[in-house]
């Protein structure tokens, strides 16, 4: 029997082709070794970089997240965490492009409060609309809702990323219904971020049809963070093979498993 090879399903973000689904964070490591081993036992080609917070080059004397996770091995994904309006998101993702040589590439969050840290909807819209019409490319963290993710991705985002639920709470998926309708309609890739605790939580998002997942508090905060990123990385490879082979229809009642017609005796 020939399995499928991953590389036959490619992610595709913004004209580029990614083999993993799975895309990590790069914050809450015990140090940038931990960060690193993660990082490949999770396969993740695309890594989040929190540019508030973690150094790129900002801070030339201290140690650089850039020799654990070289430009020529992830793809790196300046995101905006710990903005909390527009005028913030877009200067940082306009700091990371000019630290990272003109790296159009971005995740945008804007949130709304610290006690929650769900998206502010309102000024995230704002900061997608000056970022694509300067020339980036937006990745954008947004609520489960539908009907905002239509809107940005009419923007011009080039993929959305719905919560499962509130960031680092581990919760899992929420609102499956919401998450369907979402990736029924989008014309871009659909990526779960936040809320994931566990390999079935990512397995689920798959077989969902979502394109993808992001984490990182589920991996970094784990007992054993490299182990988990290999079980997250298993866990989404097999959500995505279920959701492209096509689950059974739920039933209500049994249907043997062996046909009855032709039966012996």
């Amino acid at each position: 029997m020939n399995t499928p090879a991953p590389h036959a399903d490619p992610l595709v973000i913004a004209g580029k082709t990614y083999r993993s689904r799975l895309l990590t964070g790069t914050g809450k490591y015990k140090d940038f070794d931990e960060t690193r081993r993660a990082s490949l036992a999770a396969g993740a080609e695309i890594v989040t970089v929190a540019i508030r917070r973690v150094n790129i080059g900002q801070d030339a004397g201290a140690p650089s997240l850039l020799d654990a996770l070289p430009p020529d091995e992830f793809t790196l994904l300046p995101n905006t965490a710990g903005c909390y309006n527009a005028v913030d998101a877009v200067r940082t993702c306009r700091l990371a492009r000019e630290l990272l040589d003109g790296h159009a590439l971005v995740k945008l969050e804007v949130l709304g409060d610290e006690k929650t840290l769900f998206p502010d909807v309102i000024e995230t819209l704002k900061a997608a609309e000056q970022l694509v019409a300067d020339g980036f490319q937006v990745m954008v963290y947004t609520s489960d809702d539908p009907i905002l993710a239509r809107r940005l991705e009419d923007i011009g985002c080039v993929a959305v990323m719905p919560l499962a639920a509130p960031i680092g709470s581990g919760l899992g998926i929420q609102n499956k219904y919401n998450l369907l309708e979402i990736v029924e309609n989008a014309k871009v890739p659909v990526i779960v971020d936040a809320g994931v605790g566990t390999a079935s939580d990512a397995a689920i998002a798959m077989e969902l049809g979502c394109d993808g997942v992001l984490m990182n508090t589920a991996i970094a905060g784990a007992k054993d963070p490299v182990l988990m990123a290999h079980a997250m990385k298993l866990a989404v490879e097999a959500g995505r093979a279920a959701f492209r082979a096509g689950r059974i229809p739920r039933r209500r009642y049994a249907s043997a498993s062996s046909p009855l017609d032709g039966t012996i005796g």
